[in-house]
């Protein structure tokens, strides 16, 4: 037997689907199941149902107000977890506390704030810290470098 595309066969049944309107002997002629008159038996008759009372809908959706801005906001990182995780001495950047998974990703920088007690000299360094935070850093002798 040769291979054409009269001998291929496919294990899937493929029904056809009924013909609407091709005379009577197909068993969905004259009123191609459509019923009698009217709007839905007309061509193009049976959508729009859908779009009753959307206007209404619409309204009881609540407004958004405000703004909220896309940009990023940097991850905070506060004197306690520098306390945890810095070395004396050691220059603390955003790569530095990445690495040791402070924070998520360097994309959005970090910002050190004041929060516990900072004993340990440390350099500061591509961060961004509070007041409160930059007086206890260098406070504890450490400092801070744009």
């Amino acid at each position: 037997m040769t291979l054409s595309p009269s001998t291929l066969s496919s294990k899937r049944v493929k029904k056809n689907t009924k013909r609407l309107g091709r005379g009577n002997a197909s068993g969905k002629g004259n009123y191609s199941a459509r019923g009698l008159k009217g709007q839905r038996a007309r061509s193009g008759g049976k959508g729009g149902l859908l779009r009753h009372a959307f206007k209404a809908q619409l309204q009881k959706v609540p407004k958004l107000r405000g703004f909220k801005s896309q940009a990023f906001k940097e991850e905070t990182v506060t004197l306690a977890q520098l306390q945890k995780v810095a070395v004396e001495g050691v220059e603390v950047t955003p790569f530095f506390l990445k690495k040791l998974r402070v924070i998520r990703s360097t994309k959005r920088g970090a910002k050190i704030v004041a929060g516990g007690e900072l004993t340990k000299k440390i350099i500061l360094k591509n961060c961004l810290a509070t007041k409160k935070a930059v007086e206890m850093i260098e406070k504890a002798g450490g400092k801070i470098v744009f």
